[in-house]
């Protein structure tokens, strides 16, 4: 088995990780690349291998950082088979869909802008909607902990990672006559009690594991006061009369912060503000975490057999349609919206920045992992100009922070998750991180365990054996 690196290595975004065994070619996850908008574009349109020479995919879990590149795939050849978890087939059924469309529709925002300004030719959008349907089919669901043959000599088997709903960690397996090589891909691992989703599965027995390192040198505060900190966020901007505006992911983290938003309103905590979820693709998602209770968590299924819906109540409104959307800018008064992208770079989260970023009554709430060069993460490093849609806008609003609610487990998560199997693990690679995170816990790993650990380069190479 030769393990390769095409992405998320030395970066967090872009997961691609490529496996040669038995003469076939195997990718796990084929996601999106998210960072300064050229070199996004560079990478996301021109990928390290031609999915022609890929046999089949398996995939992790449905976020754009590890899906979202499958239709450039199907667009360079790819015609073989996409293993996921039902919940993360189900999940890209509505992401890729979504991802297409707003493609589609910011190169067509764009372009009319261009054309104004009598500027170069028209951009094309990294795929189409055309592009999404032709991937769709190519889905082939597995459920956890079913050991499945994807080739004559390599099998896997999906275990529950703990991230979001349907995430997975992979066990890969290859076995040539007496000879087996065991590698696991943990994927993103989540943390211990974290809203709606069960905590991660152990890792399996492994002599090689690619672990990621989003949290590699960091620590999570404890998400005990997190509740407290999203009431006192509210009852600040609704106090000055201002409106909360919350990029958040429309998988996951939307669904986690309905659930306390619930909570707050439930309890009384929050003014009697109005609350929106503006995002067709969070709309669409919530429905799919309705269908996938398997996933859930002791404290969710108590809401439903209590005969609750903890995705939704009275004063909450999802928003689907455009033009529902555009209203909400005149609306007068506090009010709370969250919408997608989790980290600012494409769909509605864009308008209702463009419309509220420059006024120091309202608040940017951010929720989760921000990555280098994102807008979402220059408005927490307190960028006083960012740019949206090209044209430079003022920052006069509050940016605060949820880092509670992180879907990544942090270093001292990792080292416990880890601890157990230590002693089969023969070799760990780092990737899905910034290089000080990866560094930090490779430091860590080698001197605790005494690991031999690589944060490997793309396109970086190793025989596995």
């Amino acid at each position: 088995m030769r393990l390769t690196f095409r992405g998320a290595a030395g970066t967090v975004t872009g997961s691609m990780h490529q496996i040669d065994a038995g003469g076939k070619r195997y990718l796990l996850d084929c996601g999106m690349y998210q960072g300064r908008r050229k070199e996004a574009e560079a990478r996301n349109r021109n990928l390290p291998l031609e999915g022609s020479t890929v046999d089949a995919v398996i995939l992790s879990h449905a976020h754009t950082d590890h899906s979202g590149n499958l239709p450039t795939l199907v667009k360079s050849g790819f015609d073989g088979p996409i293993y996921a978890t039902p919940a993360t087939a189900d999940l890209c059924d509505a992401m890729l869909r979504d991802t297409a469309y707003i493609l589609e529709r910011d190169a067509e925002f764009v372009n009319r802008r261009r054309e104004r300004r009598n500027q170069d030719e028209p951009i094309e959008p990294l795929y189409t909607l055309e592009d999404a349907e032709r991937t769709l089919p190519l889905f082939q669901p597995v459920s956890y902990y079913t050991p499945t043959a994807i080739d004559g000599c390599l099998s896997y088997q999906a275990f529950d990672a703990g991230h979001m709903l349907g995430s997975s960690m992979i066990a890969l397996e290859e076995r040539t006559g007496n000879r087996r090589v065991r590698l696991v891909y943990s994927g993103d691992i989540g943390r211990p009690g974290l809203p709606i989703i069960r905590d991660p599965d152990p890792l399996p027995d492994a002599e090689y594991l690619i672990l990621e390192s989003t949290y590699g040198g960091k620590f999570h505060k404890s998400g005990t006061h997190v509740i407290n900190k999203l009431a006192d966020v509210i009852n600040r901007t609704c106090a000055r009369g201002g409106r909360v505006i919350v990029p958040a992911f429309a998988v996951g983290r939307t669904q986690q912060l309905v659930l306390l938003l619930h909570e707050l309103t439930r309890d009384e905590r929050i003014p009697s503000i109005p609350l929106f979820v503006d995002s067709p693709l969070a709309v669409n998602v919530t429905e799919i975490f309705r269908e996938h209770p398997e996933c859930f968590d002791h404290e969710t299924l108590e809401w439903l057999r209590d005969g609750k819906d903890p995705f939704g109540f009275r004063r909450l409104q999802y928003i689907r349609e455009a033009e529902e959307s555009k209203k909400l800018n005149g609306l007068h008064g506090p009010l709370l919206v969250i919408s997608a992208s989790g980290m600012c770079e494409v769909g509605r989260i864009l308008h209702h920045l463009r419309n509220n970023i420059e006024d120091p009554r309202n608040t940017v709430l951010i929720t989760g992992f921000q990555a280098e060069h994102t807008l979402g993460r220059k408005l927490v490093e307190k960028w006083r100009e960012v740019r949206i849609f090209g044209e430079p806008m003022t920052v006069r609003a509050e940016i605060s922070s949820v880092d509670e609610l992180s879907g990544h487990a942090d270093q001292g998560e990792l080292m416990a998750w880890l601890k157990p199997r230590v002693r089969a693990l023969k070799h760990v690679f780092l990737v899905h991180g910034e290089p000080r995170q990866s560094a930090a816990l490779a430091e860590l790993l080698r001197s605790e365990y005494n690991l031999c650990v690589t944060v490997p380069a793309p396109g970086d190479s190793f025989e596995l054996d």
